[in-house]
């Protein structure tokens, strides 16, 4: 890529930040605007409608950027929890790591690659030369100057472990202060019980009721069984789209009666009024949830699983670290999700379904990524315009124009990637869905690995070898050449990634501000359709979908540090606005569904790790390529010492976010024993994790309550 074309990216991608930011500023102070930019503050009540005009609200400021500032990190964890807390500490860790790489590399390393003499480079037509003379390219072979790279490399690598270890301590601690802090809640006294085994002329629940009375009878307390409730659930879905489709209806004029058939598809049959018919399929389908409900509650199939709550956490987790039978796979313990969390479709599914569904998810994933290669592909083509004139002759002509072979070469490419990459993180989530998982934090966790390991093939491994030599497979039948062939292909793919941090990167993250989506679809809701303005859901950050892009990020910036370190000024930009704009979306926009108690930052460890085994691999391949053998020998033991690194945070500080300590639950129930609202707290923790499907249901066939749902769940 020439550096003109890099600039037309830089160019057209700051037009565009500074044009979401612009348009943000000014509809976010418009009225009709605060359920797209201000849905929290509406639900918290501390924000309401306001028709008065105002000529300041037409113009574009920069208060709330200073808003966004201002809370401490003790107000974002009181108000969106602590894994908000983690995605802000990623910002906050990335912007740490490459501020330092940011001063070694533009200052040093850069200016190095820049006097080099590899490549040919003429000066007086700069604008027209390859991205490439900015990298380690440029720099002579046997160079002693590369021992400056090398350098930066050890440096690099024991900053990163520092801080690494630093944000380890500081979240674990964070973690312990923020459940010490907490209230009691159902799931920390709670686990879920499978692979109960079942006995002649007993019934499942019998067969629990006796096993924690015998073997815990101090601290059992009590269980509520896990049915089969997919019908009703079917039913209740059913019943709420009817319920939509009439609380439209009866929105409408009522002059204007529509009428339909009772017959088969509307088409025969006698003609009734619509909205007479669908009240009365309405109430026939409550009155058939009502009596599934009843059915199950008492004759229905019971499953081997069963939520045990027990009087103190204490207990729960001595239950929960101890094998129960002689059997390991029966009476199998897990700590159980909040009772909001629970994903109940999962419990609908036979062992056989999910041992399945588990082969078909990895068959899913496989297949893919082999689709994805096509746009990869493509893209590499775009980048590359002989190759692109060969395939596509008559594009010829307009190749020639400067400004056109610009966008293509430098915006197209990462722009179509991106577009492609919109369809992943639903993709997986819903894959993730099928494996099994009892809870949605935990879908969202299994889905941002899902995310994050595609991304990293799809986009880093797979443009690297489609846009290189290494298009054949001869880099797998001789993994002793690996870390050489790395070495000459991911440099070479530097100004492409370059592109994709400014165009995914800047881009992604001002239209994160923006919510062009949501903005489009709450204009259709409120001038294209009947439904009340009152009704409005408080979204959820999508924590799989945005870690798993900012951990790529930061893959990018590890491994092109040393490689091409122009890519590390484009990625401060990149973190600066997003710890911004998320601060901003966590306390305006998103509203948290679930907590996992900062379960996401073993995730951002990882992947970390791997980024910088990934740079020590690349540095021992360049080394050799570029005729320094002793420095090349010299980066062997950095990916050792790495992974020993890594083996102490694992044992140092992953037992804490697998499980609390003891030390941690005694001291919790002794403070809960003089609180005397802990025996309310235990007489609805029986009661907590009921199926949702089996309580009580609300009739809504009123015109007057179509803002309440058809079915309202009471909490318990």
């Amino acid at each position: 890529m020439l550096v003109s074309a890099l600039l037309t990216s830089v160019g057209i991608n700051l037009g565009i930040c500074i044009l979401f930011f612009t348009l943000y500023s000014i509809l976010r102070k418009q009225p009709g605007n605060i359920h797209v930019y201000a849905p929290r503050l509406i639900a918290e009540g501390k924000s309401v409608l306001s028709d008065h005009f105002n000529i300041e609200s037409l113009l574009p400021s920069a208060g709330w950027v200073q808003r966004a500032w201002q809370p401490s990190e003790e107000d974002l964890l009181s108000t969106s929890g602590l894994d908000a807390v983690v995605l802000i500490r990623v910002f906050i860790f990335s912007l740490r790591v490459f501020s330092f790489a940011g001063i070694i590399g533009i200052f040093i390393l850069l200016p190095v690659n820049y006097s080099g003499s590899q490549l040919s480079i003429d000066f007086s037509d700069l604008p027209n030369e390859s991205v490439d003379i900015f990298s380690i390219s440029n720099v002579d072979n046997g160079s002693k100057r590369l021992w400056i790279h090398f350098c930066a490399v050890y440096v690099f690598t024991g900053v990163v472990c520092f801080l690494l270890y630093y944000e380890y301590k500081h979240i674990s601690s964070k973690r312990i202060t923020y459940f010490y802090a907490s209230k009691p809640q159902p799931h920390q006294f709670t686990l879920l019980v499978s692979g109960i085994p079942s006995s002649a002329g007993k019934s499942f629940n019998d067969s629990v009721e006796s096993f924690f009375t015998e073997f815990h009878p101090i601290t059992y307390l009590s269980h509520i069984m896990v049915r089969r409730t997919n019908k009703i659930r079917n039913l209740i879905r059913d019943g709420n789209r009817l319920y939509k489709r009439l609380v439209n209806l009866k929105s409408k004029d009522p002059a204007h009666k529509k009428y339909t058939r009772d017959g088969f598809l509307g088409l025969f049959g006698r003609k009734v009024d619509l909205v007479d018919h669908h009240e009365k399929k309405l109430e026939d389908l409550e009155d058939n949830v009502r009596m599934e409900q009843l059915s199950v509650s008492l004759t229905g199939e019971e499953l081997p699983a069963a939520f045990v709550s027990f009087k103190s956490r204490y207990g729960a987790a001595v239950a929960l670290h101890i094998q129960q039978s002689t059997n390991p796979t029966e009476w199998v313990m897990e700590q159980a999700p909040e009772p909001h969390d629970v994903y109940w479709p999962f419990f609908s599914a036979s062992f056989m379904q999910r041992w399945v569904f588990k082969l078909v998810v990895f068959v899913a994933c496989f297949i893919l990524t082999l689709l994805f290669l096509i746009p990869v592909v493509f893209v590499q083509g775009l980048t590359n315009l002989q190759q692109l004139e060969t395939y596509m002759p008559f594009l010829k002509g307009i190749l020639t124009i400067t400004f056109v072979s610009e966008i293509i070469t430098g915006y197209l490419p990462s722009l179509i990637l991106q577009l492609f990459l919109k369809v992943v993180p639903p993709i997986m989530k819903i894959l993730s869905s099928m494996q099994g998982h009892i809870s949605n934090s935990r879908i969202l966790m299994s889905a941002c690995k899902k995310v994050l390991w595609f991304t990293i093939w799809n986009i880093f491994f797979a443009n690297v070898l489609s846009g290189s030599a290494l298009s054949q497979f001869s880099i797998i039948l001789d993994p002793k050449t690996i870390p050489e062939k790395l070495a000459v292909a991911v440099p070479a793919q530097a100004s492409f990634f370059i592109a994709y941090v400014v165009t995914s990167g800047w881009s992604g993250i001002s239209s994160e501000l923006f919510r062009m989506i949501p903005l489009i679809c709450d204009f259709i809701r409120r001038h294209c359709s009947c439904s009340s303005d009152d009704e409005f859901v408080v979204p959820s950050i999508p924590y799989h979908s945005e870690i798993a892009k900012i951990l790529f990020f930061g893959l990018l910036g590890i491994t092109y540090f040393f490689l091409a370190p122009l890519i590390l000024p484009f990625l401060l930009v990149y973190y600066c606005l997003g710890y911004i704009i998320y601060r901003n979306q966590f306390l305006n926009v998103y509203e948290p569904k679930f907590e996992t108690g900062g379960k996401f930052w073993p995730i951002v460890h990882t992947s970390t790790i791997f980024s910088l085994i990934l740079m020590h691999i690349l540095a021992v391949g360049l080394f050799a390529l570029k005729e320094l053998p002793l420095a090349s020998s010299l980066c062997i033991p950095l990916p050792i010492v790495t992974l020993l690194f890594n083996d102490y945070c694992r044992k140092r500080f992953l037992p804490i976010f697998a499980a609390y300590p003891a030390e941690c639950l005694i001291k919790k129930d002794r403070e809960d024993q003089n609180d005397a609202a802990m025996t309310e707290f235990l007489d609805k923790l029986v009661t907590a994790y009921l199926d949702p499907s089996l309580l009580p249901m609300q009739n809504s066939s009123d015109v007057e309550g179509y803002h309440s749902p058809l079915l309202h769940s009471r909490d318990v």
